[in-house]
C-alpha cells in the first residue's frame, strides 16, 4: 500500500512538473515585431512622411525635416532614406524606417485610417 502511494505521489509531481510552461521555446508569434513597434519611426502614409513617437498613431504628426538616424542614415521628407553606406532608398506606401535605420511594412492596422 506504501508503495502504491508513493507512486501515485510521483505520478502527480511528475504531471505538474510537465504542465508548465516553456516560454523560451514558444514560436514566435510577431509579438516581437509588436513591441519593437513601441519606438520612434518614420512612415509613409498618403504619400507623406510622418513622424510616430512611442508606437502611438494618434500622436503622428508630418515630417517638417530631414532627419539623422542613430546609425547614420538620413530620412528625407520625400521618403528618401539615404544609408550611410551612400546607398538611397525608398519608403514606398505604408512602409517604415526606425531610429536604428531598420526597414519594414507596417502591419494593415497601424495602415488603415484608425490613426
Amino acid at each position: 500500500m506504501k508503495k502504491l502511494m508513493f507512486l501515485l505521489g510521483i505520478i502527480a509531481i511528475a504531471n505538474g512538473a510537465f504542465a508548465q510552461d516553456n516560454t523560451m521555446n514558444m514560436p514566435d508569434t510577431g509579438m516581437s515585431k509588436m513591441s519593437q513597434m513601441k519606438k520612434d519611426c518614420y512612415l509613409m502614409k498618403d504619400g507623406k512622411m510622418m513622424m510616430m513617437k512611442h508606437g502611438d498613431t494618434t500622436m503622428m504628426k508630418m515630417m517638417d525635416k530631414s532627419v539623422m538616424l542613430n546609425n547614420g542614415a538620413t530620412v528625407m521628407m520625400d521618403g528618401t532614406v539615404k544609408m550611410s553606406d551612400g546607398t538611397t532608398k525608398m519608403l514606398k506606401e505604408g512602409w517604415y524606417v526606425d531610429m536604428d535605420g531598420k526597414m519594414g511594412k507596417m502591419k494593415k492596422m497601424m495602415t488603415e485610417d484608425k490613426m
